[in-house]
């Protein structure tokens, strides 16, 4: 946990008014005042994953290579939806067409081949117990291309809440024993301003042409949810 402290003047002199502004309030602060950064998180099993994955083809022409990267990748996404991926959570997160070269050793220049399109699609799913299976499933479909998966907790609020509980009690605590130290018998809070994130351990996994045995390995760890504060203080008597 890492936190700052800072008081105004050498020997704690006296902070002028409206020394403090939060959400356009101003507050004004006789005392000194003590800034604090604290952060607190709390750890919970991940229960929503996302991956991407996509198909990548190469034709003679232009047209040609779209037209059968369009026909595998609506294979891909018919797959993902037979294996009970609901259609709000697939989404089309890239097209794209680019010439393809071959560097020609002899001559030493690149020579023209034809072209590539990719086709790429994110999906969220809801039971990660079934993560594994559905990677194989899709890359036996035709996917060329898979990256992810994240984790990450659908509702968060109620992990929020604890640790900003925490990080408000770790705060007070600090700041009551730089007050005392001071000869001050108390805080006040003055502002108040609060950063969150998600954060997880889990390793991300890429597989590319390449199609599992069985089941692809997947361990969804633990979620980090965390709460920042910066809160501003005065000491009071």
């Amino acid at each position: 946990m890492k936190y700052s402290i800072l008081m105004a003047g050498a020997a704690l002199t006296l902070i002028p008014a409206n020394f403090a502004q939060a959400a356009n309030v101003e507050i004004a602060a006789q005392n000194p005042v003590i800034e604090l950064s604290v952060s607190e998180q709390v750890d919970s099993a991940p229960d929503t994953a996302t991956f991407s994955t996509g198909v990548e083809t190469k034709a003679k022409t232009a047209s040609q290579a779209l037209s059968e990267n369009s026909e595998q990748a609506r294979k891909v996404v018919a797959r993902l939806k037979a294996l009970g991926i609901a259609e709000k959570d697939i989404q089309t997160t890239g097209i794209n067409l680019r010439a393809d070269y071959d560097y020609d050793q002899e001559s030493r220049e690149n020579r023209f081949v034809g072209y590539v399109v990719s086709n790429q699609v994110s999906a969220t799913l809801h039971d990660i117990s079934k993560l594994g299976k559905i990677l194989d499933a899709v890359v036996s479909s035709g996917a060329t291309n898979l990256n992810g998966p994240s984790f990450s907790i659908s509702d968060d609020s109620k992990l929020k809440d604890v640790a900003r509980q925490r990080a408000l009690a770790s705060a007070k605590s600090r700041a009551m024993s730089y007050a005392r130290s001071e000869g001050y018998t108390g805080v006040r809070v003055l502002s108040i301003s609060e950063g969150m994130s998600n954060q997880s351990d889990a390793p991300m996994m890429r597989m590319k042409n390449e199609v599992a045995a069985s089941s692809a390995p997947v361990e969804p760890g633990q979620v980090g949810t965390v709460v920042s504060l910066n809160i501003t203080y005065e000491m009071t008597r």
